[in-house]
């Protein structure tokens, strides 16, 4: 199946469209990278502070999960089912920061489909062309992949191959000549997929994975989550998982996983001075700990539609008992001055006045 038409790359057209526009400004591939790297995180901060928010209330939920998974260990259908009444209860959805992660992870995979097929997303030459380029090249008995394609069309082309350059007008040839100008960054060709041996080829892949592993450690450490299991586990394949990506892909792709990852550890430490999850975890077990009590005083908050005297917007709000009850005699000594406004009526005090005897008075 044609890649382009993969869910996984559907964020590789829009893409490449800024990857174009960061290189009309600065016609140079590494930092065109860079650049893009970091408006692709710019715009990523509501979904990490979504994540955040996820991971905060994951580890304030933590020690009750453990509790239900020691106490039913044995009995797997009892462990679930007080599981999902945690869940209902307190309203905690461990599933709250998988759509940040799934956007993470199309993001990822639409920067590669950028990367490897640079001369369709930056440069928008046509498919027909370059699959007519392909087969050039496979008439010509040169040997390629999908990901491959575009850098062997590029050096082909400067190789001045007739049949390759013969599928191109003289644009776009002027485009491919300019941009192979422009694919190198510290000595370091960006187009070019990794291979192992003592070349400068090594230094962004294994970059990548110490800035993974580095980024990852900051982050759940300053999410206050323990690691346990196959969190653990996780920690560990997925730098492995992208290491797999770095000598799969051209090297631009690992140029954009070490500034991403070099960015994310930067913006974790930044939003702690303002959203501090230790802080918000702590709100989190009040909240909890606080419904615990009034369960167990067999009372309940109800929510209310309310308008904001601020605001003027009608907002829900958690009411307790003695709350409801303050507003239902509120509004039950509306109803009645509503009710008995066009009667006249003595104060309690007076006609108790009225009735006690002249000595009296």
């Amino acid at each position: 199946m044609d890649r382009g038409m993969n869910f996984f790359y559907i964020l590789s057209a829009p893409l490449g469209y800024v990857m174009e526009w960061i290189y009309k400004l600065i016609p140079n591939y590494g930092w065109d990278i860079i650049l893009f790297t970091l408006l692709i995180n710019i715009v990523k901060i509501p979904l990490q502070l979504i994540q955040q928010k996820s991971t905060a209330k994951m580890s304030a939920f933590q020690p009750m999960m453990l509790e239900i998974q020691n106490k039913y260990k044995d009995k797997p259908e009892k462990q679930q089912a007080e599981i999902l009444k945690l869940q209902q209860e307190y309203g905690y959805n461990p599933m709250a920061g998988c759509v940040p992660m799934l956007l993470n992870f199309l993001v990822i995979f639409g920067v590669i489909g950028v990367v490897y097929n640079p001369l369709q997303r930056i440069f928008h030459i046509s498919a027909a062309a370059l699959t007519n380029a392909g087969e050039a090249l496979t008439a010509a008995g040169i040997s390629f992949t999908a990901i491959t394609r575009d850098t062997n069309i590029i050096a082909e082309i400067l190789a001045g191959n007739s049949g390759v350059i013969g599928c191109f007008t003289a644009e776009q040839i002027n485009v491919i000549t300019e941009f192979s100008q422009h694919m190198n960054f510290l000595g370091i060709d960006l187009t070019r997929i990794p291979k192992l041996g003592l070349s400068l080829d090594l230094v962004l892949p294994l970059l990548s994975v110490i800035t993974m592993f580095l980024s990852t450690h900051i982050t759940m450490k300053a999410s206050g989550q323990q690691m346990q299991g196959s969190m653990k586990l996780t920690m560990y394949m997925m730098p492995l998982l992208y290491l797999f990506f770095c000598f799969t892909y051209p090297l631009a792709f690992s140029l954009y996983y070490v500034i991403s990852n070099i960015v994310m550890t930067l913006q974790t430490q930044v939003m702690r001075k303002f959203y501090d999850p230790e802080k918000m975890r702590q709100e989190i077990e009040a909240q909890i700990a606080e419904k615990r009590k009034q369960e167990k005083r067999g009372v309940k908050d109800t929510t209310v539609r309310v308008v904001d005297k601020k605001t003027g917007e009608v907002v829900e709000k958690n009411l307790s008992a003695s709350e409801m009850n303050k507003r239902r005699l509120e509004y039950a000594r509306q109803l009645d001055a509503e009710r008995y406004k066009d009667e006249r009526t003595v104060p309690l005090c007076e006609l108790n006045k009225q009735d006690k005897p002249e000595s009296e008075q």
